[in-house]
């Protein structure tokens, strides 16, 4: 697996916030809005891009037919890179909702070729920042005060991207350090703009993944983004799991400043790290005690805490040697009640002991298949046994690059996975998603390897089992001082 690949944070919509930016100070001054101009030219800049792809999808086929057979594999990759670069370039430019579509698709699967992956890993650059003065009218909006009666110093260019706004690097007047997430002004129409076009997005997801049906993943999309506008949401997201990690060993998550925060600023403390990208270059050992800690989070999380942070994008996290990572960006978290998370345990236990009749029943009830699919149940349990591979034996197992493109096919490829046209997608089911589409493209991607199966019997409260590693030992004696109520 290359380990050149840039998998930074998301980058920046500056231009849709200085446009906003200007029609706001047009709409104060009482020259009056034009928000319905900026999402009609983002509709037909995306019916403009649409057209013209599939114009040259119909040019490419045409000189496919004539080209001779051994020229024609040459002639297909040369077109996907093409094609890959002309969206990358048209979303980088709108930002948006569509820009984190492409990025998504630039880590999730391994299995794109990778002219087709670096074009699209162009929309996880860090682009040029909002301009200063912009980033300090947002901020003083919102918090209204002056900046420079509360910070001491402001960075003037931001440290970091996410995915709908930037983050500055701050120090306030009483000495605290601190990281400043201003989300871009007219963010939110251009998303709105965005989730109105998932027909349209659809269909240009298909031509970069030309195999795949997209609609599931744009309808995600649709569904879940918009969640992340609320900053004020993300701050209590963000203090619940900074209160059960309270203390841990290896897993941090930065303090919320609630006086320094609101709908759209949102200020932690600040914490140091590497980035996914450095990690991907370090040693196996390593690379395996980071996924050791990303593995742990996410499920302790779940099955302890009952809620799971719904976004795990490599830029969401700060890596120190010895499994330490501060986890960031908590705009995208559900919470589950106990039966929900119940139900996940029934499933894991049926499938893991083989009682195939009892898994399609537990399927059927919980509504994840249809009663009438036409499939015995031993295929049923081996299309669904892939999603719980990683626990299935008792030894040593290695993630890769096929398996995290495996996990994506059967997802979404309703094409040849006949199981799928009988599948289903629950509410409690759409953001745990995530985990196969995100979290195990992510170790796969740090090559992991790891007994994940007595890792997990430590986290799932029906097994409650011993420590399996050093880190577990290390979590044992954090869990026996924290109080029982937690």
């Amino acid at each position: 697996m290359s380990r050149s690949r840039k998998v930074l944070a998301l980058a920046l919509p500056t231009a849709a916030a200085a446009a906003w930016f200007a029609r706001q100070s047009a709409a104060e001054s009482g020259q009056g809005g034009v928000s319905h101009v900026t999402r009609f030219d983002r509709n037909r800049k995306m019916a403009q891009m649409s057209a013209r792809l599939g114009a040259e999808t119909a040019v490419h086929k045409a000189r496919r037919a004539v080209t001779p057979k051994a020229r024609r594999e040459d002639l297909d990759a040369e077109f996907q890179a093409r094609t890959a670069q002309h969206i990358a370039d048209e979303l980088g430019d709108m930002k948006g909702a569509l820009m984190k579509l492409g990025q998504m698709a630039s880590y999730l699967d391994d299995g794109l070729p990778e002219p087709v992956r670096l074009a699209l890993g162009q929309l996880q650059q860090d682009a040029p920042p909002m301009d200063f003065e912009l980033t300090r009218w947002a901020v003083e909006k919102e918090l209204g005060f002056d900046l420079d009666s509360v910070f001491s110093y402001f960075s003037p260019e931001p440290i970091a991207a996410a995915s709908i706004g930037q983050v500055h690097r701050a120090t306030t007047h009483d000495g605290r350090e601190v990281v400043v997430k201003v989300q871009y002004p007219g963010i939110d129409e251009a998303i709105a703009s965005d989730l109105d076009n998932t027909d349209m997005v659809a269909r240009i997801m298909s031509m970069i993944f030309p195999g795949l049906e997209p609609a599931p993943l744009a309808e995600e999309l649709k569904e879940r983004i918009g969640e992340e506008l609320d900053y004020e949401t993300e701050a209590d997201n963000q203090e619940l799991f900074a209160n059960f990690y309270a203390d841990h060993p290896f897993i941090h998550i930065p303090e919320v400043q609630r006086d320094l925060s609101s709908k759209r600023v949102l200020t932690s403390s600040f914490a140091e790290g590497s980035r996914f990208s450095e990690v991907e270059t370090w040693s196996e050992d390593e690379r395996n005690l980071a996924a050791e800690t990303m593995f742990r989070f996410v499920f302790r999380s779940l099955y302890r805490l009952l809620a799971f942070n719904g976004d795990p994008h490599p830029g969401n996290y700060l890596f120190r040697p010895g499994g330490h990572i501060t986890f960031l960006d908590f705009g995208l978290v559900r919470r589950f009640d106990p039966d929900e998370t119940d139900f996940f345990g029934v499933l894991i236990r049926t499938v893991l002991a083989g009682d195939q009749a009892a898994f399609r029943k537990a399927l059927e009830d919980g509504e994840l298949l249809r009663a009438d699919a036409p499939f015995t149940d031993a295929e049923i349990h081996e299309w669904f046994m892939h999603f719980y591979e990683i626990v299935r034996n008792d030894g040593p197992t290695s993630l890769d690059a096929e398996y995290a493109s495996e996990t994506l096919r059967r997802t979404f490829d309703h094409k040849t996975n006949e199981i799928l046209k009988y599948a289903n997608v629950p509410p409690s089911f759409a953001l745990i998603q995530r985990i196969n589409l995100g979290i195990y493209a992510l170790l796969a991607h740090l090559e992991a390897t790891a007994n994940w199966r007595r890792i997990a019997n430590e986290l799932w409260p029906w097994v409650d089992g011993p420590p399996a590693t050093p880190m577990g030992e290390q979590e044992a004696a954090w869990l026996a001082q924290k109080p029982k109520a937690s």
